[in-house]
Order: structure tokens, then sequence, then C-alpha cells
């Protein structure tokens, strides 16, 4: 198999037989939407708008290499102006590679890259993983009252109510 090198301006770190990649062209998106859509978060959501989705972000893909070749394990993507604010989404690493340690060096990885450094807030939304996120400093908002969320009906085709009705 012949190496793959990173795109011109991606990131690659490689740790044993798994390789983090910023590069674009790498992303399977067969892989990405069969676990988004079968997630809590993402169910649902369709391949074009993962495709949109991944445009707008910076992604972070998890791959597992062997002599026959890679195969895209993981995800997270970082939608940021690169300046003042980040969010943390799509995070996720397949089953069969769970256990490793990959989710943690995912997220060391991200917090490090030298674009995303000096930001004044990062955000993520999980129902589930809070523990991992703790251990890099997030923590439930300093001013919940601050945030506001607005969520559309019909998300990724589901009929959802928004969470509150409550206007000003």
């Amino acid at each position: 198999m012949a190496e793959r090198g990173p795109a011109d301006g991606a990131m690659e770190v490689r740790r044993g037989v798994y390789v983090l990649s910023t590069d674009p062209a790498r992303l399977d998106l067969d892989v990405i939407h069969e676990f988004l859509a079968n997630s809590y978060w993402g169910e649902g959501i369709t391949r074009q708008t993962i495709a949109r989705s991944i445009a707008g972000s910076m992604s972070f893909g998890l791959y597992h290499v062997t002599a026959e070749g890679e195969r895209q394990v993981g995800l997270a993507r970082v939608i940021t102006d690169r300046a003042t604010f980040a969010y943390l989404s799509d995070v996720f690493v397949l089953e069969a590679h769970r256990g490793r340690g990959l989710g943690v060096w995912l997220i060391e990885t991200i917090i490090a890259h030298p674009e995303l450094q000096g930001l004044r807030r990062w955000a993520l939304v999980t129902r589930d993983a809070h523990s991992l996120y703790r251990r890099f400093g997030w923590t439930a908002p300093a001013n919940p009252s601050g945030w506001m969320e607005r969520l559309p009906p019909g998300r990724y085709g589901r009929d959802r109510e928004p969470a509150s009705q409550e206007t000003e």
C-alpha cells in the first residue's frame, strides 16, 4: 500500500495503526452518513446535509490503516471562525474501535490544533459523554440563562416541537 500523505494545508497525526487527518478529500461520506443518520443527534440526516455541513466545517477524520488500505472509523467536526468561537459537533468513533483511547486522542488533537488557539469560547452539546469532555475543561455554561437556541420543527425529516414555546 502506498503511504498517503496529507493534502496541502491538511494536518495529519499518526498513532500506531490510526491516523487523524483534516484532509476533507479523505472523508468517507458513506461511513459518516451511516453513523450520523442512526445517532440520537442526527437521526434521519441526509447525505446531502452531511456533505454541506462538512464543507462549512473543519473536519477531523479518524482512520484505521492496514496493509489493505485505510477505513474511516471516526469523525469530529469543528464549526468555527478560527478566531473567537468553536462548536464541537458530530464526534464519534465506530464501536469496533472504541476502548482504545481514540476519542481522547481525537479531542486532544482538536484542542491543540494551531488554527484553534486563542478562541474566546468553545461549545458543544452532548447527552452522554460529559465525562469525556470534562477532562478537557468543558463545563456547564456559567450563565445558562444567556444561551438561547432555535429548534425548527421537521429537522432531518423529524416532526419535533421546539423545546420551548416561550417568547419575550
